[in-house]
């Protein structure tokens, strides 16, 4: 799902809101959860799941094309963890096809 897409369908289901509208609030609900983790902050969705920021050291790496040795800086990197709900309905099990007597799978 993209963004639009994302919009596209808050819109749909909220008819009271504009397009207009909708964006604007989607665009806030990112900007507060990159605010937050810039800040070094946890960004707990309950349900769904919790964004972090983790570190990464500075390390020596090899540059794949031309074998030099090279110095990788310190960096951020946002980190996501699925809370218990999402993982159960992502692994829920699908309904399975039925098979008829004449050997067709039946949906």
């Amino acid at each position: 799902m993209t963004r639009s897409e994302l919009i596209a369908g808050l819109a749909e289901d909220n008819p009271h809101l504009t397009v207009a509208d909708v964006e604007r609030i989607v665009a806030a609900f990112f900007d507060e959860m990159t605010s937050a983790l810039a800040r070094g902050e946890r960004v707990e969705l309950r349900g769904f799941g919790a964004f972090t920021v983790k570190r990464r050291n500075a390390r020596s790496g090899r540059n794949p094309r031309t074998g030099e040795t090279v110095e990788v800086a310190q960096k951020s990197v946002p980190f996501f963890k699925a809370g218990k709900e999402l993982r159960e309905r992502i692994n829920k099990p699908m309904s399975s096809p039925t098979v008829k007597k004449s050997g067709g799978v039946k949906s």
